[in-house]
């Protein structure tokens, strides 16, 4: 009976500390976006004369990496477009409304990534946009920047993507020259390991 009952704690014991184990890898390789060192910059021509820069201050979310594992990297990513900020306070009250991104109707553009593929220090993401109320499947370019401990006892990555995108497709019909038909974006997102 005593050894009936050893063998029951020691099973015990090994599957706890074997859960113990686990729970760390598990959640060493989930991030949440820091959201004072993430933003995203854009870049549009103007009426084809000059070119007019911008960025998005707000946005949140998560992703998971696992550099051995990298096919399941994911990334959900978040974005207030009321925080479209172009340093010009007429022109962002003008990107604001109706005729580009309606910010009252659609006060979020959200990305959902479904396929990661990544050779050394870059990746190919693709995944699903959501903006303006229309969702479309866009392709990113991604650089991983680095990763390591901060300052602050926590472990940090750093991701840059690139893409760009057709006003149109996402119903954005206004009318600022054909060298204006497309959005470059950049996507600087840092994120802290999750605890």
């Amino acid at each position: 009976m005593r050894n009936i009952l050893r063998y029951k704690m020691l099973t015990l014991m090994l599957g706890t500390l074997l859960f113990a184990g686990a729970v760390p890898t598990v959640f060493a390789n989930n991030f949440n976006i820091d959201p004072t060192h993430s933003f995203i910059q854009f870049r549009i021509s103007h009426l084809g004369f000059s070119i007019l820069n911008g960025r998005f201050n707000e946005l949140k979310g998560h992703f998971y990496y696992d550099e051995s594992q990298s096919a399941k990297t994911s990334f959900q990513i978040e974005v207030n477009t009321a925080s479209v900020d172009t340093n010009h306070a007429e022109r962002d009250k003008h990107l604001r409304n109706e005729e580009f991104l309606d910010v009252k109707k659609y006060p979020q553009a959200k990305f959902e990534s479904i396929i990661f593929k990544e050779e050394g220090m870059s990746a190919t993401l693709t995944g699903k946009l959501q903006l303006h109320g229309v969702t479309r499947n866009i392709e990113v370019y991604v650089q991983r920047l680095g990763a390591g401990d901060d300052p602050w006892g926590g472990y940090r990555q750093g991701f840059k993507g690139q893409t760009s995108i057709r006003l149109k497709d996402f119903g954005i019909n206004y009318n600022l020259g054909p060298a204006a038909e497309e959005l470059r974006l950049d996507v600087y997102i840092e994120g802290i390991r999750a605890k």
